[in-house]
This record gives structure tokens, sequence and C-alpha cells, in this order.
């Protein structure tokens, strides 16, 4: 390859020039032959500067993107955040660490992201083991404060995350973390997990925990499931009987206040019987003392008007049936309650008569 050994060659001769050497050729001198050797020229040392200065730029310049900040540190001391965009920050006295602040970053903790598969295992308050597992989503809301304060932002989070919910399962009973409170407990969970991050100045921002499984142990899951049927069945027949209880108990309530209610309204009629009674005999006594016989008289007809009133009475006047006026004193027999009570007809007491 004649090309690439020329140039190669003419390189050389470059770049030997440019260190203060000679040619190969001119005043009969050679290459290898040549007095004195490499000499610094003014030009040499304008193209190091040159190149000092392009590299010093280099790194003192750098670009930020939209969904990235820079932390600018002064001889290893914050100094400042920089924004999206071209920055400068002269090196080696200023440096810069690029963080992604917008991107969501998860851990898994418990059933499906532990190794070892016992950092799901969780006591309840109830003395029930439940095995937990859940994903923790966050991302950088100060990237000073996370480049300074925390070593290792994954482990902390992970750390963090696992010991609240540990908190959180630890006050709570097992059937409601297994039923209804989930999104409840997820938001415990969250809350607790930023301000303990927030206590370490972390400069993290929690964005969701999702609380994935939450099952007993595999080892115990069919004899919980038969403990599950077994308390749903007492809770059914606890509301059969509870059911049972209020509408006996209502029932017997309904009664008992009739019961009272007949008895206040017999209790008042026969107050007021009684009141009533005793406000007419008042009333008589004082009749009566002024009018003895016109009272007793009339007492006596209204008497025998009560009694006499629902009987049957026949009157005969004593002028008819004999008596001091010289009746014959026979009495003619008729009948007389028959025809009170319009069951004989007239054919048959013609015939009675005439016997």
């Amino acid at each position: 390859m004649p090309d690439v050994d020329e140039w190669v060659n003419r390189g050389r001769e470059q770049l030997r020039v440019l260190m203060g050497g000679r040619g190969t050729g001119g005043n009969g001198t050679g290459g290898t032959g040549g007095s004195g050797g490499p000499r610094l020229t003014r030009g040499t040392f304008g193209l190091i500067v040159l190149g000092l200065v392009i590299l010093w730029g280099f790194l003192s310049f750098y670009t930020v993107r939209p969904e990235e900040q820079s932390v600018e540190l002064f001889l290893g001391e914050y100094a400042s955040t920089g924004n999206p965009g071209l920055n400068f920050a002269p090196w080696p006295v200023v440096t810069y660490d690029i963080v992604n602040v917008t991107s969501e970053r998860s851990e898994q903790i418990g059933r499906r992201g532990a190794q070892d598969g016992q950092s799901g295992l969780m006591l309840t308050t109830d003395a029930n083991i439940v095995d937990i597992g859940f994903q923790v989503v966050w991302n950088v809301a100060d990237p000073a404060k996370m480049l300074f304060n925390i070593a290792e932002p994954e482990e902390t989070v992970q750390a963090v995350s696992e010991s609240v919910m540990r908190e959180v399962i630890a006050a709570s009973n097992l059937a409601p973390i297994l039923n209804r409170d989930r999104g409840l407990i997820a938001q415990q969970v969250q809350d607790g997990i930023q301000a303990t991050l927030d206590e370490y100045e972390s400069g993290i921002s929690i964005v969701r925990v999702n609380l994935d499984t939450a099952d007993p142990p595999p080892e115990v899951i069919d004899s919980f499931r038969d403990v599950q049927a077994a308390e749903q069945e007492r809770d059914q027949l606890q509301r059969e009987a509870d059911r049972y209880a209020n509408r006996v108990l209502a029932e017997a309530r309904g009664q008992a206040a009739q019961t009272i209610e007949q008895a206040e309204a017999y209790r008042a009629q026969t107050v007021n019987d009684a009141v009533g009674q005793a406000s007419r005999f008042s009333a008589v006594l004082g009749e009566y003392l002024q009018a003895e016989d016109v009272t007793r008289r009339r007492i006596y007809l209204e008497t025998m008007e009560r009694i006499l009133a629902d009987t049957d009475k026949v009157i005969l006047d004593p002028q008819v049936t004999g008596g001091q006026n010289g009746g014959t004193g026979v009495v003619p027999f008729l009948p007389l309650n028959d025809l009170m009570r319009g069951n004989a007809g007239p054919a048959g007491a013609a015939s009675t008569a005439g016997n």
C-alpha cells in the first residue's frame, strides 16, 4: 500500500518540522544526520496553547437536556443548579453532575422483588402473617440534596419503604388488608415513605405505591381459605340471628306498647266513670236534701225504668181483672207475649180467644 506509507511519511515529516527538526531534503543533510534535538518554536507553542484552550472549553461547556438538571460544584462544594440548555462550568475549578429528574424509577419490594423471599412476610396486629408485594415509584425532586445527603438512593428507598410497610401492616388486622383496605394501606405507606425521606432531606419524591399482592404465606393459604369460609358462614348466621332478634324484639315492643295503651285507656275510662258517678251522686244528693220525697220517687222510677227496659211486660188493669170495683176476677188467656212479638196471626189469636 504505497499511498498509505507515503501519507505516514509525510505526517512524520510535518511533525518533525513542528517539533523543530529538519526535513530529509535540503542543504545536503539527511533525515537521520541532522544536528540538534527538537526545538520549541513560537508556532509550536501557539498550537499547544490553542489545543489546551480547545480542551478546556470542551471540558467546561456542557449541555443539559430538558428532562435533566445539573449540579455544579465549586471546589467540591455545591454552587448552583444548571438549567436545561448550554451551561458553562470552568474546569477544573467547577465540576458538574447531570441527573435525570423527570423519569420515574421503581423499586420492587416483597414477594416478587425480594431475593431471599422473606422481605414480604410481615406480621399483623392480630398475630397473623401476610405475604406483601408492592412497588414504589419515585423520581428526583432536588438533585443537589440527593447527591449530597444520601449515598445510595435506590437502597435508601427500598429500606425506608420496607420499614414503613411493616409499620403499617403491624397496625392493621389481616382481614382488612386482604379485602377492603388495600388502597388505604398504599396511601398510608406512600405518605410514610415521603415523610421519612423528607426528614433525611433526600430530594426524592414518591410518585405512587402499588400494592401488588397481599396474601397469606403459601404454606398456609389452604387453611386460611378454610378459615375465611368459616368466618363468612359465621357472619351470615350472625346476620340471620340479628334479623330474627330484631323482628321478635320489635313485635314484643309493639305488643308491650299496645298493652300499655289499653291499660291507660281502661284506667282513664274507669277514672272518668268514677268521677262521673261521683258527680251524679253529688248532684242527686243536693237535690235529695232539697226535696226528699220527690227525689226518692224519681230515683225509684228511673231505676225501675232501667231494670224493666229490656224485659217483656204485661200490664193488667185492676178494673178489668177484678178487684175493688166488682170485676169478675177472670183473666182471659191471651198469648200476649206472642202477640207482642208478632209471631201469632190474627186467625190463631181469634181461635184462642174463642176457647
